[in-house]
């Protein structure tokens, strides 16, 4: 089969992307070279690759630096409420394309490219991907971004720039090795060193309370210098900003500690500050109390809150004299998203600069914080939720511990006064948690502190009001929201996808990008011939496409005409990657046992990254290499079934993976994933979900129809039931003969010959001690899978349910979900308000 067109060939027929003005190209190609010509240094006349590459980087980033400037003028000129979204994650991915994309500069650049002779598609995989993220939460904070931008909000991402973002994932002998991600060894041309807003942050000391009101003193000082990124809003000449802190140590840190001899000492000291930003804790869904991990999220919310304060004080363009000195307005202008528990302390620490520096008395100050902040919880696993102890916060912190104990104290006079005499509920409730070592329940801290908390599908938003804070809910109910979680159309699927973005907008023209609930037109041509071959061929090259990336990268050779069925994530038991390696297993027995049946033809692929300290994720990773190099290798099988692990999943290659996807697995128990947004992007490109009624899944059968969907499995009821009843999991391995089969095939060293006992932690973890229950769900997926298969096989059928999945994902834009936050939390309205370009004549 011929390969498909170039992404160059492709987008020289794509409208969806920008027209390619003649003297813009010339212009970009002016420009370029001026660039290029500054990037080599005297004695280097020969550019390489790299320097290609950062030369288009400047060029495109001298359209954005304009509108940048140009926004935040305006912003000063205005004076809107603001928006500040507060995250110790940012997984941005790559900035080059999107860029592009967004200023609608796409053509242009690949035209100019092409006219220099360089290969565009080269040059972005130069581009190192900001991995300031873990997983969902770190890439939700960046489509939100996105989303507030081109919905023209006000709004600041901040967080902390890590010198080493999440780990790169190199698989050696099977096993995950994890290496440091050095992302600015070659500088970043995106982000933009702000000395001038350079801001300290205090640590450890005392507390004296005196006449004159509480001091923190003798406090360690942290400098927290800003970096700024333009955020490109679509299309419409808004630029937001992010702003991540780095922390420096300040001049004389330690020095005056040392006597003379000690100079050396004392300066390399300055490492033990300046490590608070050095590197991301690698744990997604999973809380680890160290004392580092504290400090990166005090240093990150102090630094932001200054920053804060100090704008809304001198809200005159220019100026930095106070214009506000009353904090009366306070919550009018300013709106504080808290992403997670991480950036928890922002609650007692804006009461400390209120009542401690501003000398508002408590109930001003606390009324002030509560109608400014809002919490988004991300989870309901017990072991994600952070839990700090008051040890630690004693000594780092101690002002914020006083502070914590009083807004504790004056939250359970309340609770006592509704609920007279129930001493339980207010333990329950109480932030201080009594036990062998007392700790601060931050989720209560951020749900006490804040005036709205929200989850992130409607499905977790319930089980949050009904289990986890079901006290808080009955105390105050009108506090508890659902946000259901979105994804930027920009990135994925206009970036990603062109060939699917363009035969959409085709149909219906390409409005669908800034309002994605317009794919709702594509209804109308779900049995459209021409329509059902255009989407069929457009996933076909896709296919084609990956398959070529993965034996380049990999030495796999794929059937390209197999389904790929994938499931990419990060590697966790809820996740349920062991429920599809019994499948795979399952499938290879069944095709060894009779060879000359017809077998739909299935590579399946598993990627993603486990926490460093996760033993079991660990072991998955190990499974699944190890199933592969049976299979993959077996002459009966041949290519009717292969299994491959994605190395080092991160944002770009999600971005090849997804669009060429057939089958989205999304497959976590009932009642454990609180949104997923993987499964919105899969859908979007055209992928068919497998899938439990977890998070956002219930939501998209909704939308799309359950028909549409291959839901199989418990669901949150049935688990909770047999939650009360007891799972037993040898029930299911003595009653499934093909269950029982792939268990010893595991216990006997089947799959790892030379290590018969590799895998004995993994199947002790299934049969005895499996929280997610991968037993009681194997049937069902096993039958669901069966009708996968089918389907497949009717490649006109599977495509009508494809185009029924786009046109009905329209709700799981970001844009909708930021403007609903807008709306119902921000006390904010989205505007499709174009500012004026900066070359066009202000208004």
């Amino acid at each position: 089969m011929s390969l498909p067109l170039s992404d160059y060939e492709k987008r020289k027929q794509i409208s969806v992307r920008g027209l390619a003005g003649v003297e813009n190209v010339s212009d970009l190609k002016k420009n370029f070279n001026r660039h290029l010509h500054f990037t080599l240094v005297k004695d280097r006349n020969v550019a390489t690759p790299r320097d290609y590459y950062f030369a288009l980087a400047h060029t495109v980033r001298d359209h954005l630096v304009g509108r940048w400037i140009r926004t935040q003028q305006y912003y000063y000129e205005k004076d809107p409420k603001r928006i500040y979204y507060l995250s110790l994650e940012f997984y941005m991915g790559r900035t080059l394309q999107n860029t592009m994309v967004n200023l609608g500069l796409q053509n242009a650049c690949d035209e100019a490219t092409y006219q220099l002779g360089l290969d565009m598609e080269e040059l972005q995989e130069i581009e190192e991907d900001a991995g300031l993220g873990n997983g969902g939460l770190g890439r939700l904070a960046a489509c939100f971004l996105d989303s507030m931008a081109t919905l023209g909000l006000a709004a600041y991402g901040y967080g902390i720039r890590y010198e080493f973002g999440i780990f790169n994932q190199k698989i050696s002998g099977g096993w995950q090795v994890e290496e440091a991600d050095d992302w600015l060894r070659y500088g970043n041309p995106w982000e933009k060193a702000r000395p001038e807003y350079m801001i300290p942050v205090h640590f450890y000391g005392h507390v004296d309370h005196g006449p004159d009101g509480t001091k923190w003193v003798d406090t360690q000082v942290i400098l927290a210098l800003p970096y700024d990124t333009p955020v490109p809003g679509y299309r419409n000449n808004t630029v937001n900003t992010m702003r991540l802190w780095s922390a420096r140590a300040p001049n004389e840190f330690n020095l005056k500690d040392f006597n003379v001899g000690g100079y050396i000492q004392a300066v390399l000291d300055r490492n033990l500050a300046e490590n608070i930003s050095r590197v991301l804790y690698p744990n997604d869904n999973f809380f680890e109390g160290k004392e580092l991990r504290l400090k990166q999220e005090y240093f990150t919310v102090a630094a932001t809150l200054q920053d804060i304060i100090r704008r809304f004080k001198s809200s005159k363009f220019g100026s930095r004299d106070p214009v506000r000195t009353s904090f009366d307005a306070f919550p009018d202008k300013v709106a504080i998203q808290l992403n997670d528990t991480h950036p928890s302390l922002a609650i007692p620490e804006l009461m400390r600069v209120l009542v401690d520096i501003e000398k508002l008395d408590w109930d001003k100050a606390w009324d002030i914080t509560v109608r400014t902040c809002a919490y988004t919880n991300h989870t309901v696993l017990p072991e994600a939720l952070e839990r700090w102890p008051v040890h630690l916060l004693e000594t780092l912190l101690p002002r914020h511990l006083e502070i914590i104990y009083e807004i504790n104290q004056r939250f359970l006079d309340k609770v006592n006064a509704m609920f007279p005499g129930d001493f339980d509920r207010l333990r329950r409730m109480s932030l201080v948690e009594e036990g062998s070592i007392k700790r601060i329940n931050m989720a209560h801290l951020c749900i006490v502190g804040s005036h709205a908390i929200n989850g992130v599908a409607r499905i977790h938003s319930d089980i949050i009001k009904k289990s986890v804070f079901k006290d808080f809910y009955e105390f105050e109910p009108h506090k508890f929201q659902n946000k259901t979680n979105g994804i930027t159309p920009r990135r994925w699927l206009v970036l990603c996808n062109p060939g699917l973005a363009e035969v959409i907008a085709e149909r219906i023209g390409d409005e669908y990008i800034s309002n994605l609930d317009h794919l709702k037109k594509l209804l109308a041509y779900v049995d459209d011939e021409g329509f059902i071959r255009d989407v069929a061929k457009i996933k076909q090259e896709n296919k084609l496409k990956f398959a070529a990336y993965l034996e380049k990268e990999y030495k796999v050779k794929i059937n390209p005409n197999s389904l790929f069925d994938v499931q990419v994530k990060r590697i966790h038991e809820y996740k349920r990657q062991l429920l599809n390696c019994l499948h795979v297993i399952t499938l290879y027995n069944r095709i060894k046992k009779e060879p000359n049946q017809h077998f739909v033809p299935r590579t399946v692929m598993i990627g993603g990254k486990a926490a460093p300290g996760y033993h079991m994720a660990k072991m998955i990773i190990k499974l699944v290499t190890a199933i592969g190099d049976v299979i993959n290798n077996d002459p009966v099988i041949g290519d009717r079934l292969k299994m491959i692990f994605l190395e080092n999943y991160r944002v770009s290659l999600a971005e090849k993976v997804i669009p060429a996807a057939d089958l989205s697995e999304q497959i976590s128990t009932a009642g454990t994933e609180a949104s997923g947004t993987g499964n919105m992007k899969f859908m979007l490109n055209g992928a068919l979900t497998i899938g439990t009624m977890d998070g956002a899944n219930v939501e998209m059968a909704e939308e799309a129809g359950e028909e549409n969907l291959f839901i199989f499995g418990m669901r949150v009821e049935d688990v909770e039931e047999m939650d009360r009843k007891g799972y037993c999991a040898k029930d299911y391995y003595d009653r499934i003969p093909e269950l029982r089969q792939v268990i010893d095939q595991l216990s006997s060293g089947f799959f790892s010959p030379k290590q018969p006992q590799l895998f004995k932690d993994i199947v002790n973890m299934l049969m005895n001690n499996d929280r997610f229950k991968v037993f009681a769900d194997y049937e069902a997926y096993i039958k669901c899978q069966e009708n996968v298969s089918a389907l497949y096989k009717n490649t006109k059928e599977w495509t009508k349910k494809v185009i029924k999945n786009i046109a009905n994902s329209g709700k799981f834009s970001s844009d909708r979900t930021i403007a609903q936050y807008a709306r119902e939390i921000w006390g904010v309205e989205p505007t499709h308000h174009k500012i004026p370009a900066p070359d066009d004549p202000r208004e």
